[in-house]
């Protein structure tokens, strides 16, 4: 039992999408063909890549964490540098392509790979050779700034101490000059002495000198981080953009989703009565009978021109239910109007007589639309003298006025000349009598009235009949025109029967997707046996019904 509401929701749901179902393959096919064709025209765009490993000199000779966010963070440096301009107008004088350097910097995509030292390039290109000469020139336009850039850091020390190696190698070479001038006289002894001495403090401060050239060298060694280029670019084979594929599939899903929402907004705007549950639930009537729609080939009724159509047996169906709701009282008469012109209550009132008629029962129909009439025409009868020549006699006699029509058992009074004041003529006392001469005469009145909110003839009659049938168009008849008419005549103490929901577009409305297509199972098991006990079967193919209907009891 708890399953029940979830079940009648989804049903309601695929209904709602089958209804609509044409719109969402359109939407569909629409965008997801326009999304193929654009993406067809569109310049095919490539991309080529290349990975730079960024090897980093540590401080340290231990990997302790200080280095290793050192060299983290010195790939982020790196990576930023990247896409600099110098580099960028470097890049261009060496491959001397004629680019905007603000044009290539949008072509250029740097990304650090995470927990690595290594960096990722990309360049998009409509020509995949020219971007993998980007991505190739701009690793080497970085690398030799960068080596460029770090030896600056120590160009003054090694200068400063080339240079003075350079004067101190002279000043040993001029020492070494003078002790051989000099000889080996022993006259010169004390000279040669102070030049020896003088040479070897050269000489000592010499080896001084160049041991901190070579420190120098040694940290510049150890301090310098090398960049190295660890997988090259290649000119890429196929584009990757754009995706025609991808772009058709998500193009699709989103007209799609687009026409299913569409749907489901002209669903929550629309405030007709659409099937039976809204008739149950907002207007709290049960469903008679549903009526589809269908081509009139003349003026007659379906059911007498095609008696085993299945809109005729559906209005057997109706009048078996009719018949049910008047189990203790029997209906005498029978109210049938509409909330709105246009619903076709004029139609349901002449069959519904005639299926009755058919099961032996005398019927007389009363046209009391004093304002635009059509049973006459409907049946195909005089309508020189009628319901509204009655009134003008001092004593109601139904003599002549009801007329025989070609099925039997079937009469009909018909309107008469219109007057000009239905309402009082209907809410007189000689309507009553008319009335009751009419029940006198046959076994059931049905008398066709014009729409509750056009005018209030119908709310007149309601509360002298035996029951009122309402007539409501689905898709048609608004909701609140339907509360209203069913407000009205509870207010005037009617006792509605039931609603008919008449003129069904069976092929077009979410109606037959979940109620209508069953409508006839309903009634009938697989022997052929409704539960009223009458005999009925049906078999629908090709548009046509066989049908066998038996009184009822």
């Amino acid at each position: 039992m708890e399953t029940q509401p979830f079940s009648e929701d989804l049903r309601r749901y695929l209904a709602l999408l089958w209804h609509w179902a044409w719109l969402l393959v359109l939407a569909t096919i629409l965008a997801g063909a326009a999304a193929y064709i654009v993406s067809k025209q569109m310049t095919p765009i490539f991309q080529a890549s290349t990975t730079i490993l960024v090897n980093g000199a540590p401080a340290t000779q231990s990997t302790d964490y200080s280095s290793i966010l050192s060299s983290e963070r010195l790939t982020q440096t790196y990576s930023q540098l990247l896409t600099k301009q110098p580099i960028l107008e470097g890049v261009i004088k060496r491959l001397g392509i004629n680019i905007d350097v603000g044009v290539l910097k949008k072509m250029v995509q740097v990304q650090p790979v995470r927990d690595t030292q290594l960096i990722e390039v990309r360049v998009q290109d409509t020509n995949p050779d020219r971007a993998a000469r980007i991505a190739n020139a701009i690793f080497q336009e970085f690398a030799n700034q960068n080596q460029a850039l770090q030896a600056t850091r120590y160009a003054a020390s090694k200068q400063s101490l080339e240079t003075q190696l350079d004067q101190m190698d002279q000043q040993i070479q001029k020492a070494t000059d003078n002790l051989a001038t000099l000889g080996d006289s022993t006259n010169n002894q004390n000279e040669r002495d102070r030049l020896e001495t003088t040479l070897a403090q050269y000489r000592q401060t010499y080896a001084y000198l160049l041991q901190s050239y070579e420190s120098v060298r040694l940290a510049e060694a150890n301090s310098t981080s090398n960049v190295v280029q660890a997988e090259p670019a290649s000119p890429p084979a196929r584009p990757i953009k754009p995706r025609v594929l991808t772009n058709t599939l998500l193009a699709a899903v989103v007209g799609l989703l687009l026409a299913v929402g569409i749907a489901f907004l002209v669903e929550a705007m629309d405030d007709t009565i659409r099937n039976p549950g809204d008739v149950t639930h907002q207007l709290g009537l049960p469903v008679l009978g549903a009526i589809a729609k269908y081509d009139y080939e003349d003026d007659n009724p379906i059911t007498t021109t095609q008696p085993r159509a299945p809109v005729a047996e559906a209005f057997r169906s109706l009048r078996t239910n009719i018949q049910f709701a008047s189990v203790d009282t029997p209906l005498r008469s029978i109210l049938v109007t509409s909330p709105s012109p246009a619903d076709g209550k004029s139609t349901v009132a002449v069959n519904l007589g005639v299926v009755l008629a058919q099961s032996g029962r005398k019927v007389v129909i009363l046209d009391a639309d004093l304002h635009r009439p059509k049973i006459h025409k409907i049946i195909r009868l005089a309508n020189r003298r009628g319901l509204s020549d009655l009134f003008v006699q001092n004593q109601v006699n139904l003599d002549g006025a009801v007329q025989k029509t070609e099925i039997q058992n079937y009469y009909a009074l018909t309107s008469g000349s219109l007057p000009p004041n239905p309402s009082e003529l209907l809410g007189s006392g000689k309507m009553v009598d008319i009335i009751h001469q009419l029940e006198d005469q046959a076994e059931l009145v049905i008398i066709d009235t014009p729409p509750l909110l056009a005018v209030t003839d119908a709310c007149v009659l309601a509360p002298r009949v035996d029951g009122v049938l309402l007539i409501i168009k689905p898709g048609v008849t608004k909701l609140a025109a339907c509360k209203q008419a069913v407000e009205q005549l509870r207010h005037v103490g009617a006792k509605i029967l039931g609603v008919v929901l008449n003129e069904i577009e069976i092929k077009r409305s979410r109606y037959y997707y979940y109620h209508y297509r069953g409508y006839y199972y309903a009634y009938y098991d697989s022997y052929g046996e409704s539960p009223s006990g009458n005999n009925h079967k049906s078999k629908i193919g090709n548009g046509k019904a066989k049908s066998k209907d038996k009184n009822p009891r």
